[in-house]
């Protein structure tokens, strides 16, 4: 399944453009006036990763498949979204459907309405972020009513759900993001079943002019933003970047190094995605197909079996494994399977970025 990103922001702040060129579609309506997105647009994406290609040289599959990231353009927010204002409702609900958020921040200058009637970056990630607290805070309290008496009864998982309920209102009361309050993991993991959207990971992206490109770095644009040191930010211009969709990738690549910037936005994003929700890749390698599968880290063989297939999962034997680099330097699996490098790794091997992998399991 692909990994279901939603941009959101305020009207006008360049989200509709960044969709395009993410995509490399004109498929989302981008205008200078509000709401101009109503329905949410959805792109599937290809994850760029060298890899990839470097393991199809060696396997000459029938076909590459790569990891997929769906983008969701969302209609945009403005004050009392989460009281129905705007497109508040729709909003909300398609928000809540993403595995994480792109918060687009305008900073760039110039004539493009802008909803607040000025450029304040740091303003609109509050307003955005307020909206989402709210919102939040209306789902628990709405929550905390149907448990207070099944807690009172003496029900020891609703004593405990409780008490992260009131936990998590008192961070939000006091301005935090629900993934600011101190949870232990076990409450993290049952907090998610609340779905909480400042819970969510939150990529920031920064919409700069090309001028902008040279100037605003990461660290500046987190400090007009008021983000803490840990906050995922990238600073883009959608513009440019939507321009790149109509270029070759030798020519696009090109100009981008005339801009001194190293990577895409779109290689920015997914890099931030995956490290937001502690994501890495693995391959499978063969005649039919070579394909990257996205996993969390940690994850053990058979969790990364059940990616392919659930029923690989569940009969899981043994996970045949070798090391991406081995594979590559080897030049592919039967000389990694001679000199050693193909290893048999059993239920408890936790799976390493780029490990290729073959799995045994009984039906």
């Amino acid at each position: 399944m692909a990994l279901h990103i939603g941009i959101v922001g305020l009207p006008n702040v360049g989200k509709s453009t960044l969709f395009n060129a993410l995509t490399r579609t004109r498929g989302a309506q981008a205008a200078n006036y509000p709401f101009c997105t109503i329905e949410p647009n959805v792109g599937i994406v290809e994850v760029p990763d060298e890899r990839l290609q470097k393991l199809a040289e060696l396997a000459r599959p029938e076909k590459v498949i790569p990891a997929a990231i769906e983008f969701v353009d969302i209609a945009g927010l403005v004050r009392g979204a989460s009281k129905g204002e705007g497109l508040g409702n729709q909003f909300l609900a398609a928000i809540r459907e993403a595995d994480a958020i792109c918060e687009v921040v305008r900073l760039f200058p110039g004539d493009v309405i802008h909803v607040e009637g000025s450029v304040d970056g740091r303003r609109d990630r509050e307003t955005v972020e307020t909206e989402l607290c709210l919102a939040d805070l209306d789902v628990l309290e709405r929550r905390i009513e149907k448990v207070r008496g099944a807690a009172r009864s003496g029900d020891k998982e609703k004593q405990r759900e409780l008490t992260l309920i009131e936990k998590l209102l008192a961070g939000l009361k006091a301005g935090q993001l629900a993934s600011a309050v101190p949870l232990s993991p076990e409450e993290r993991f049952f907090a998610h079943g609340f779905s909480l959207l400042t819970l969510k990971p939150v990529i920031y992206a920064a919409n700069v002019s090309e001028e902008q490109l040279h100037t605003v770095s990461a660290h500046h644009a987190r400090e007009q933003l008021n983000l803490p040191s840990s906050a995922q930010v990238i600073v883009i211009s959608a513009r440019i970047e939507e321009d790149l969709q109509d270029l070759p990738p030798a020519e696009a690549q090109a100009f981008l190094r005339e801009l001194s910037v190293t990577s895409s936005g779109l290689d920015q994003l997914i890099r931030a995605a995956y490290a937001a929700l502690g994501y890495q890749t693995f391959f499978t390698a063969g005649p039919k197909e070579v394909r990257a599968w996205t996993i969390t880290r940690g994850a053990t063989a058979p969790k990364a079996a059940g990616v392919i297939h659930s029923d690989f999962e569940k009969g899981f034997i043994r996970a045949e494994t070798i090391a991406y680099e081995d594979y590559v330097n080897l030049g592919g699996e039967q000389k990694a399977k001679e000199t050693g490098k193909m290893r048999s790794e059993g239920k408890e091997y936790v799976v390493r970025d780029g490990d290729v992998m073959h799995f045994r399991f009984s039906t």
